[in-house]
């Protein structure tokens, strides 16, 4: 099973990382990605971190768009965020390989 979880909006990401464990408890050996963009990216940057036994498992990707718009440089992202051009053409493109789409 393949899953994208989509995030767009900063205080959803309690709700997010929640249903992502929830899911991989059931579902261990999906592959997962999160595709964050507008201001869902700063969580990347912010005093949060991602949850330890989701790094490796789940692929968390930042939208290069959203990072523009929010004036935050790639370095400063955690070395597990892939930077993607445009996160709303990753989800187009995770949907036509498959993945089941999801939006907390």
């Amino acid at each position: 099973m393949q899953v994208v979880f989509h995030i767009d909006e900063l205080n959803k990401w309690p709700l997010l990382l929640s249903n992502v464990k929830n899911f991989l408890a059931v579902e261990a050996e999906a592959k997962v990605e999160v595709v964050a963009y507008a201001e869902a990216v700063t969580y990347y940057v912010g005093d949060e971190e991602l949850p330890e036994e989701m790094i490796g498992k789940v692929d968390f990707v930042a939208c290069g768009n959203a990072l523009r718009a929010w004036e935050i440089e790639t370095e400063l992202l955690p070395e597990h965020v892939r930077v993607v051009p445009s996160g709303v053409v990753e989800i187009i493109h995770k949907q036509a390989e498959g993945y089941y789409y999801i939006r907390p």
